[in-house]
């Protein structure tokens, strides 16, 4: 059975670049060794992104996700999701939308999160490692 890894929003990001093949290609690779679980919170921050920065399509955006559907598992932030990120806010003092990231992920039972913004090799509530793979 394969670990279960989070995937954040940059890493989708970086996924579906044009301009980063170097960094699309290590995330392709990694990625394939794990079973992928990501929210509904780092789709939609996600879409914003294709909307504002790339300015794609609505139909091409609608494509991506449901590709991103295909290979991860995306889970729905619900209250015991929120409740546990702000416990998390107040234990380690990232920002909020990251906690809730982090929660999703321990909600999820996933040993690593794939990000490239926070604390690489730190360890939340003994169970989830904080993995810069970029």
């Amino acid at each position: 059975m394969q670990d279960r890894v989070f995937i954040d929003t940059n890493i989708f990001f970086y996924l579906y670049s044009t301009d980063e093949v170097e960094k699309r290609t290590k995330i392709e690779e990694v990625t394939e060794q794990y079973s992928c679980i990501t929210s509904t919170q780092a789709i939609n921050e996600f879409s914003n992104i294709l909307i504002k920065k790339l300015k794609l399509p609505v139909e091409q955006i609608k494509s991506v996700i449901a590709e991103i559907y295909s290979f991860c598992n995306v889970i729905e932030i619900e209250l015991p999701i929120i409740e546990q990120a702000l416990d998390i806010h107040e234990m380690y003092k990232y920002s909020y939308y990251d906690c809730l990231m982090l929660s999703a992920a321990l909600t999820s039972r996933c040993t690593q999160i794939f990000t490239e913004d926070m604390q690489d090799g730190q360890i939340i509530k003994n169970r989830l490692t904080i993995k810069n793979i970029l």
